[in-house]
């Protein structure tokens, strides 16, 4: 009877683990600042950089893009075949705000300019125009992960 115990223990206790592990998987990654939260597509390979939020029709709120890169360094943004204004927010290594783009307008003529905070990065957030501003973000600010 004891070894029966046990083994419905484990069972349980393993259960539990993998539904939890399953429960968390499933959910979207999230971008949070103080009690503000994004959820976030994520923008890994240098395919997915590249593309980002290009030809998109519409970014709705509490939604964004979360580029991540290999190394910390000053990364350039445009806007090009990008049809909605976002906010773009450059952060650290330690996820701190270092500069805000705020309304950046969608290209219209080319050459589009270039956005570029001379500051190093780690992550890029785009969000929605005016979520910033609205969530309270600021420089210094710590995303969540």
């Amino acid at each position: 009877m004891t070894g029966q115990f046990f083994y419905s223990l484990i069972f349980f206790v393993l259960s539990f683990f993998f539904a939890g592990c399953r429960e968390s998987a499933s959910q979207p990654p999230q971008a949070c600042f103080k009690e503000n939260c994004f959820t976030v597509e994520l923008a890994v390979s240098p395919e997915e950089r590249e593309r980002g939020l290009m030809y998109r029709e519409k970014l709705a709120q509490g939604a964004g893009m979360l580029f991540i890169f290999d190394k910390e360094d000053v990364y350039s943004f445009w806007m090009k075949n990008t049809k909605i204004p976002l906010d773009i927010i450059w952060l650290d290594s330690q996820k701190r705000v270092v500069y805000i783009g705020a309304n950046i307008p969608p290209c219209v003529n080319d050459p589009c300019p270039s956005y570029n905070p001379l500051k190093k990065a780690l992550y890029v957030l785009e969000i929605p125009s005016g979520a910033a501003v609205k969530s309270q973000i600021a420089v210094g600010d710590v995303m969540r992960y």
